[in-house]
């Protein structure tokens, strides 16, 4: 750091609410307080920040921000003003933090610097705000629920009093402000949390599901089948998939996604015909795409997340399939060409299959069985049919046969030997 003796440098944030909860470091951020933009320069820092001073360490390349505060100038995230003075305190910084857990600092003795009561916080398992100034900003109902999503297993709960604020805020039309970028990044950070599905429930809770996800939201008090669904509640069963998916693909955002919109159709199924879901996974393909769409989503996570929505019920009845739908679903994951689509599909399949109540525990056959036949319908080559003079449409017909056959061929060497 520059030798100036008004400036002072402490770690703050994540950093040091990791430690305390004994986790691994990820990121270490600075704030840097009585300080210039001209002193860091002097000093070799390279500034990142586009809307306030950030400067990147010359040789830790950690952050380090001017200690700053804020005042909104109008809706959403970016209605901000900021005010970086050597003047602003480590106090004042700190009050403009959205949670009390992320509001505790560290100076470089590693003194606590804990002005609003963090620590404590973490050691009751609280969310709760800093100050009235969280109401300023959307974004941050979105960051609690992420919160939530990453520590509900260690028990933490929202404070009522931040709950009731984010209430408020939904209703004041501050989520209406949320950019479909901002909630999308935060989305795809929730569900490679460890309980995703807290993320659902805080969103729910305060109301912002409804505004930011209603596809999601419209899940909620719709029935299912009590015999194949014990929680009945298909929104709850949503929450049930994605803790399920993250257990079994941990911090996979792409499984997530899948796990997340797999049900979409259930809230389009007539009410006459519930609690069964006719061709729910049809119904389900519209509003899975208006929400990617939506929301930004990145190609990869769009197409997966349809086969998943289109094709999960196959997938659980793979025992009963002839080798031509077998085969139609290798074809439609394009898995002969990106062979890594099938055990995703696999996963959050089972995800599904297992995020009900009472089966957390149980077992997918279905997943090695159909690896197992695409294992086998990748034995016949092109390169071989190639040498037997075939080209063209020719080719690709014979080839297509090929596998089918070869599919056929495992189904009934397992139903020969089914343990094998």
């Amino acid at each position: 750091m520059p030798h100036n003796a008004r400036m002072k440098t402490y770690l703050v944030g994540g950093a040091v609410r990791d430690r305390l909860l004994g986790l691994l470091i990820r990121d270490r951020d600075h704030v840097v307080v009585g300080a210039t933009p001209q002193d860091m320069l002097h000093a070799g820092f390279r500034p990142v920040g586009r809307d306030f001073p950030v400067f990147l360490h010359p040789r830790t390349n950690e952050e380090y921000a001017l200690a700053r505060t804020e005042r909104k100038t109008g809706r959403g995230y970016r209605g901000f003003a900021f005010d970086t003075d050597p003047a602003v305190t480590l106090e004042e910084d700190l009050r403009r933090r959205d949670l009390t857990i992320n509001a505790i600092a560290e100076d470089e003795d590693g003194t606590l610097v804990d002005p609003f009561g963090g620590a404590a916080d973490l050691r009751k398992g609280v969310l709760r705000h800093v100050s009235p100034a969280f109401a300023e900003d959307p974004v941050r109902i979105l960051r609690v629920a992420r919160f939530a999503a990453r520590y509900a297993a260690r028990g933490f709960v929202i404070a009522k009093a931040t709950l009731d604020l984010m209430r408020a805020m939904v209703r004041d039309g501050e989520a209406d402000h949320l950019v479909p970028e901002r909630v999308w990044a935060e989305t795809r950070k929730a569900l490679a949390e460890r309980t995703p599905g807290a993320f659902l429930r805080a969103l729910r809770e305060c109301g912002a599901l409804a505004r930011v996800m209603p596809e999601v939201d419209a899940l909620y008090g719709v029935p299912q089948r009590a015999e194949f669904h014990p929680e009945i509640d298909t929104g709850i069963h949503v929450e049930m998939v994605l803790d399920m998916a993250a257990r079994l693909a941990p911090g996979d955002a792409l499984i997530g996604w899948c796990a997340l919109t797999h049900d979409l159709g259930k809230a389009l199924t007539p009410a006459a015909e519930l609690p069964s879901h006719r061709r729910h996974e049809q119904r389900g393909l519209a509003p899975l795409r208006a929400l990617a769409a939506r929301l930004k989503v990145p190609s990869e996570f769009a197409a997966l997340a349809e086969s998943v929505c289109r094709m999960h019920l196959l997938a659980h009845t793979a025992f009963e399939l002839r080798p031509k739908t077998v085969l139609e679903i290798f074809e439609r994951l394009d898995a002969f060409r990106q062979p890594r689509r099938l055990p995703q599909f696999l996963i959050a399949c089972a995800a599904d299959k297992r995020g009900r109540a009472g089966m957390a525990d149980s077992d997918y056959p279905q997943a090695r069985y159909l690896s197992g036949l695409f294992h086998a319908a990748l034995e016949p080559k092109a390169q071989d049919l190639l040498a037997a003079g075939l080209r063209g449409p020719e080719l690709g017909k014979a080839l297509r046969e090929a596998r089918r056959k070869a599919i056929a061929a495992a189904i009934r060497a397992h139903k020969k030997n089914p343990a094998a």
